[in-house]
């Protein structure tokens, strides 16, 4: 009966845990929709959303119902079963690949067990992410077949040719981290990050802990493919509206519309916490060992899931300066960045950071 009470104490936890994630990065995806009409508002010297609500706070909720109440059409000549798939399978990937980010530090209860913020802590986190993701493409592919139109076919493949050119060099310039780091562990990867500082200046108590500070070029190759996996101006060209009316989802409308659009979201939100997590230390902050030791428990885990937060969402920001400030790349210059470029340089960073390790061990 102990044993038993036990797991349905996890599993009741991990249900929680994975209800708020979910949660959470649907709401997140919901305003960063708000967010990107308002930078780009900025941007180009107007208001934004500016009618439903104070600021334009329930712009996402209208277009949110609006998406939902709209008529479900299918082209007649699409193949049904897939064209439902590929929003779907879209949205589901999307959705897995925070199940391996640590979100926050252990919270300690009061008969001594562990509340871990994170659903499954495994030993290959990064390749489960990778392997996520990959999958994710399907959906667009599967989409853009099943809709039996030329653009959305031609965009397909735009978005399976970026994806594996790109996919390759953010692959090697992981391979450099974790070389050094010498885990696949998402948790491993983040406490080792954990610096210890008790004043005086940065360097020397470990703010430099952080990963962006060994690996600067590596963060360099793993954002800019980013931004390619993420179809994210300015290599948007699986959506190019100029080319392809609206690329891969162009006969989609209503929620199978909606879903593409949030997986698309979603994306940029989970990729700028394994960002913050892969480079920036994740939940880690200057001073945790004060606080740990003067605030309770649950308040030293909502820090650092807040700390966390607001790292993915200055990367959130970034991404979206990025889209109203550099024009969108030819497809030929896609092309040559990611197989003369990015993979170069990540196969000489890693060789740099094999030998770097060498020399350290003897």
């Amino acid at each position: 009966m102990f044993l038993l009470a036990i797991t349905l104490s996890l599993v009741i936890e991990k249900v929680i845990l994975i209800s708020v994630i979910l949660m959470g990065s649907l709401g997140v995806a919901m305003y960063s929709t708000w967010a990107e009409r308002k930078v780009a508002a900025v941007m180009q010297d107007r208001r934004g959303p500016n009618r439903a609500g104070p600021f334009g706070l329930f712009q996402p909720l209208a277009d949110g119902l609006k998406l939902f109440m709209k008529e479900e059409i299918i082209p007649i000549f699409s193949s049904r079963f897939l064209f439902v798939l590929g929003p779907s399978l879209a949205m589901l990937m999307a959705c897995m690949t925070s199940a391996v980010i640590p979100w926050g530090p252990d919270i300690l209860k009061a008969d001594g067990s562990v509340i871990t913020l994170q659903v499954a802590d495994i030993n290959i986190g990064i390749l489960y992410i990778f392997g996520v993701v990959s999958l994710g493409v399907y959906g667009i592919m599967l989409g853009a077949w099943a809709s039996n139109n030329k653009f959305s076919l031609l965009s397909g493949l735009r978005a399976a040719s970026q994806a594996i050119s790109y996919e390759l060099a953010m692959g090697i310039s992981l391979i450099a981290l974790v070389m050094m780091t010498g885990s696949l562990s998402m948790r491993d990867i983040v406490e080792q990050q954990h610096g210890f500082w008790h004043g005086g200046w940065p360097w020397e108590g470990g703010w430099f802990t952080w990963n962006f500070f060994k690996q600067p070029l590596a963060f360099l190759i793993f954002i800019v493919c980013s931004f390619a996996e993420l179809n994210r101006a300015p290599f948007d060209l699986a959506e190019c509206e100029s080319e392809l009316i609206g690329g891969y989802h162009t006969e989609f409308s209503s929620m199978k519309l909606g879903f593409y659009l949030f997986a698309e979201y979603i994306n940029m939100f989970i990729t700028s916490v394994i960002l913050s997590t892969m480079f920036f230390g994740g939940y880690n902050y200057p001073g945790m060992e004060w606080v740990a030791g003067h605030v309770p428990p649950v308040a030293y885990a909502a820090i650092g899931v807040l700390v966390l937060m607001g790292k993915a969402i200055g990367f959130i920001l970034f991404f979206m300066f990025i889209r109203w400030t550099i024009p969108r790349f030819r497809y030929d210059q896609l092309m040559n960045l990611g197989w003369k470029s990015l993979i170069p340089l990540a196969l000489i960073n890693m060789l740099i950071t094999a030998a770097v390790i060498l020399y350290l061990q003897n």
